[in-house]
């Protein structure tokens, strides 16, 4: 099984941007549709954003037109830029492979003043 590495969490402002990273292990990593999921303790882990092998991305509306997920498959990473962050945003964030269920140990988000 494949594994993914999240990094880039932290504490921020309202307002403020972080960008998440993702990076897994493995081969073929371009043939791969990725996700980026959200958890707040005490509620579902929430699909935010997904992208396709192809490079097109959708978001969930709560985060459409602030968060922008990209990939570079020559580094095997996936990224999650994060702009005007909101204390809503505040939650563990993770990295996902669909095809086979994979998921990162997630990082951190807390957006605060």
């Amino acid at each position: 099984q494949v594994q993914l590495v999240e990094s880039g969490g932290g504490l921020v402002q309202p307002g403020g941007s972080l960008r998440l990273s993702c990076v897994a292990s493995g081969n073929m990593f371009s043939i791969y549709i990725m996700n980026w999921y959200r958890q707040v303790p005490g509620k579902q882990r929430e699909l935010v954003a997904q992208i396709s092998r192809s490079g097109a991305a959708n978001y969930a509306i709560a985060v459409q037109g602030r968060f922008t997920m990209s990939r570079d498959n020559a580094k095997n990473t996936v990224y999650l830029q994060m702009n005007n962050l909101k204390p809503e945003d505040t939650a563990v964030y993770y990295c996902n492979r669909p095809q086979d269920n994979s998921w990162g140990q997630g990082t951190q988000v807390t957006v605060s003043s």
